[in-house]
């Protein structure tokens, strides 16, 4: 589950990790008081306006139609009634959004970070994430933060620094300190950042993260370091644990028919092919996939019924998949093992007859427990339903329903 900016850094907060503070908005009118207050609460001389959609890039995004960045300085009152009047309410598009964009209904309206002290300013990037291929929680981070860090990653690889760390324990201090010297800091900012990058570690273990990233974690000029932005992605897994962070969730940030997928215990991803399928069990789906695009179809989706298929899970599978248009044909691809083969049979020919005529071809295959009584079911029902028995039959009925 992804987290809007605002959402995260107050959960940041709860584990001591300093944050830039802000105030989330949802019209001029909170923005032009959250403007007021901030900067009579920390003296800014500016604020920034930063767009709350569920992407990244949002700096180097424009608003569709107008002359406005995805985050933005205002330096006065009529700046922020501008800014937030341009972003609230318009359509962002960023590298991650693509063309299609995303609507915008809040704006974190955040304090000025960048005043004038003793020292430097820097920006840092920072990540946690866990690397499969080692079994352990992984520490990115680099001397080169801010928007470019991709370009950093490609051009310059040797300034991106890793850590490993063990994810059974919280991170050793002699990990914490060793960050602290390969970015260079020295003094208080060296303190502060091996108190940061320990509470922020904690705050990734303890929420359950899959990844947290800050870009930039900003060290100010008198040597505080604090994250000015922060993208942090749950474990849905997780979320039994975490009730108040499940209930932060924003749907209207995902996809309408994943959204749908979940309420009947569905999983659903959402691709741009032409050839619906419905399978228990991720592996069986991915070998699925992989068929549908050697017999010379693009998967449609991912889905996966799981392995207590019946006939309102298949009812639903099939009302969610022939919301997509580009769909020329449907793959149902079960093996019935814990599932009997006819209960799903059954559960394809109630779903046909409860939506009603359906234009595009369906193709079932059914292996395993009562699968030639669920041919039999098949063949005797009188729909245009086709069946196949082995993998290659199924690939040549898709194959003559996309040609």
């Amino acid at each position: 589950m992804n987290l809007h900016e605002y959402q995260a850094k107050e959960l940041l907060k709860k584990y001591n990790v300093p944050v830039q503070e802000g105030i989330a908005c949802s019209t001029i009118a909170e923005a032009e008081e959250a403007y007021r207050y901030i900067n009579s609460q920390y003296g800014s001389r500016f604020v920034v306006i930063k767009a709350q959609i569920h992407a990244g890039g949002r700096g180097k995004g424009t608003i569709k139609g107008k002359d406005q960045r995805g985050v933005a300085v205002a330096k006065n009152l009529e700046d922020v009634k501008n800014i937030a009047g341009n972003i609230l309410g318009g359509t962002l598009v960023t590298v991650q959004t693509g063309e299609a964009g995303k609507l915008v209904s809040k704006v974190l309206v955040a304090q000025d970070v960048y005043y004038e002290g003793p020292d430097k300013t820097k920006e840092i990037y920072l990540s946690i994430l866990l690397d499969r291929a080692k079994g352990k929680n992984v520490i990115m981070y680099s001397t080169e933060g801010g928007v470019n860090i991709e370009d950093v990653a490609h051009d310059t690889p040797e300034k991106i620094f890793k850590e490993w760390v063990h994810p059974g324990g919280a991170l050793p201090s002699f990990q914490a300190r060793k960050i602290g010297f390969n970015l260079g800091l020295k003094g208080d900012a060296f303190k502060n950042c091996v108190k940061f990058v320990t509470n922020l570690y904690s705050a990734y273990v303890g929420l359950d993260c899959s990844m947290l990233e800050i870009n930039p974690l900003f060290k100010t000029s008198d040597n505080k370091i604090i994250a000015v932005d922060c993208k942090m992605n749950i474990d849905d897994n997780s979320l039994m644990r975490h009730p108040d962070v499940a209930a932060l969730r924003d749907i209207t940030e995902e996809d309408p028919t994943e959204v749908e997928a979940a309420k009947f215990n569905l999983n659903f991803v959402k691709l741009d092919g032409n050839v619906g399928c419905m399978v228990n069990g991720a592996g069986l789906a991915m070998a699925t996939m992989d068929m549908i695009k050697l017999s010379g179809g693009e998967p449609a989706n991912f889905l996966d019924v799981g392995g207590t298929a019946n006939a309102q899970t298949v009812e639903a599978g099939f009302r969610i998949i022939l919301k997509d248009p580009k769909v020329k044909a449907i793959l149902i691809n079960i093996f019935g093992g814990i599932v009997r083969c006819d209960r799903v049979a059954q559960g394809v020919i109630d779903a046909y007859e409860s939506i009603g005529n359906i234009e595009i071809p369906i193709i079932v295959r059914l292996q395993g427990t009562n699968a030639e009584v669920a041919k039999e079911l098949i063949d005797k029902s009188g729909l245009k339903v086709q069946s196949a028995i082995l993998l290659s039959e199924a690939a040549d009925l898709v194959n003559k329903a996309v040609a």
